[in-house]
């Protein structure tokens, strides 16, 4: 038999198998791959989010000015660190596949997350942080591929939104620990970054069993992505409208996920267990949504799809409106995070995470959302360093901006959401060739 036989063979079966995955309900091995591969959504969210939460003990423990705070928020999770480690893993991940990858990138999140917790000075805290963030930016694009190509063609929007409960589940968990944590004061900050080490551990134990992306070894077999062709065409429309809806809502959540707590308890709104206790609401509200409406009808129609966006863009603007016309308290600080939170589950990154599986072929999908990511990363590392500077000043400078931001990332997402809901992404990639 010749390789070109052996290839088409190796098609044909992979295409069958693909349709048979695409045509059947979610299977139990589907779930527990998705689990596993959304933790890393637990480990990004929970590491940006217990850093926020010992912001104001670091800086005190460190003699750390507003400026290296924000200094340290940039390089992290939550920005340039994680935006360097996306768009090299997402690359990566296409290039070599995403089992390499997701196999190994966590023993460099736990090197890192130690070195934070233990942390007796400022070198220790930065260069932790920067290891932190570009650990959990090179596993998000590769894990999300992985789980994406797994998925059903009508449960790909559940699927994906799980993943999202790990997101939202890492902060509730952390913020939770920092609450009953906090008469310890940094002590307590230590032991909630030596969870997030352990939890890596015994995640990256249990991936050692996953396999590779079946999707990712038939398109490997018969040809090669070329990123150029995301610059380009279709790539670059489908490329531009993600990296918007993203980047812009982005720099709100990232605010809101890392800023809440210390903003809070500088501007003397509440205590310090008062922050993250009221912060920790907003991820609980956020994962009920989640769970009870975004991946229930995320796959059910195109017309669900823009409802549900438009219903969460405009309750995210009102929520930081708040700011700009009521007093900076508590009962206001609440109704922004239920809003913001709920709005949040419904035109955030869920839908971001479904349509960057979408819209791209499979040997550019990791690289286009290691790009996007990436990009919104550093833009909201830009933005993190100036807020603490801001909110000290008027915390309406830091609304009004957030307002405008969710309004373009909203608007965006309504008036140009492509319909790709229920299709394999075979067919999606076929009708998206043909126009």
């Amino acid at each position: 038999m010749t390789n070109n036989t052996k290839t088409e063979n190796f098609s044909v079966d992979s295409s069958a198998h693909l349709a048979k995955q695409d045509s059947q309900p979610i299977t139990r091995q589907q779930w527990k791959w998705t689990a596993l591969a959304g933790m890393a959504s637990y480990l990004d969210a929970g590491s940006i989010v217990a850093l926020g939460a010992g912001l104001a003990l670091f800086q005190a423990y460190l003699n750390l000015s507003n400026s290296a705070l924000g200094a340290l928020a940039a390089i992290g999770p939550n920005a340039i660190g994680c935006a360097i480690g996306a768009i090299a893993g997402g690359w990566l991940g296409d290039k070599i596949g995403r089992k390499t990858i997701y196999q190994y990138d966590l023993l460099v999140y736990a090197v890192g997350i130690l070195c934070i917790t233990f942390a007796v000075n400022t070198e220790m805290l930065f260069i932790g942080t920067f290891i932190v963030g570009i650990a959990v930016g090179v596993d998000i694009p590769t894990s999300l591929a992985l789980v994406g190509e797994l998925s059903p063609a009508k449960a790909r929007g559940k699927l994906l939104g799980f993943t999202q409960i790990a997101w939202c589940l890492g902060p509730v968990i952390v913020l939770l620990m920092a609450f009953f944590l906090a008469p310890l004061g940094l002590l307590g900050i230590r032991i909630i970054f030596f969870h997030l080490f352990v939890v890596a551990i015994i995640t990256w134990a249990m991936r050692r069993g996953l396999s590779e992306s079946a999707r990712w070894k038939a398109a490997a077999k018969t040809g090669k992505g070329q990123v150029k062709k995301l610059f380009s065409g279709k790539h670059l429309h489908a490329l531009l409208w993600t990296v918007t809806i993203y980047l812009f809502w982005n720099l709100a959540a990232g605010t809101a996920g890392l800023f809440n707590p210390y903003i809070i308890s500088t501007l003397n709104a509440g205590s310090q267990a008062a922050s993250v206790a009221v912060s920790s609401v907003g991820f609980i509200i956020m994962l009920l949504v989640t769970l009870l409406v975004f991946m229930p009808f995320s796959d059910r129609s195109f017309k669900t799809r823009k409802t549900l966006w438009g219903v969460g863009a405009v309750m995210q603007v009102i929520a930081y409106g708040l700011f700009l016309i009521l007093p900076f308290n508590i009962p206001v600080i609440v109704a922004n995070i239920v809003l913001f939170s709920a709005g949040a589950a419904l035109a955030g990154e869920a839908f971001y995470k479904v349509f960057s599986q979408e819209l791209f072929p499979t040997l550019l999908r990791g690289t286009a959302q290691g790009i996007t990511f990436g990009m919104a990363r550093i833009v909201l590392g830009i933005w993190s360093f100036f807020v603490p500077v801001l909110a000290s000043v008027d915390i309406s400078y830091v609304a009004g901006l957030l307002v405008l931001f969710l309004i373009i990332s909203g608007g965006v997402g309504f008036f140009f959401m492509p319909d790709t809901s229920g299709k394999s992404l075979e067919q999606i990639e076929s009708e998206r060739n043909s126009k």
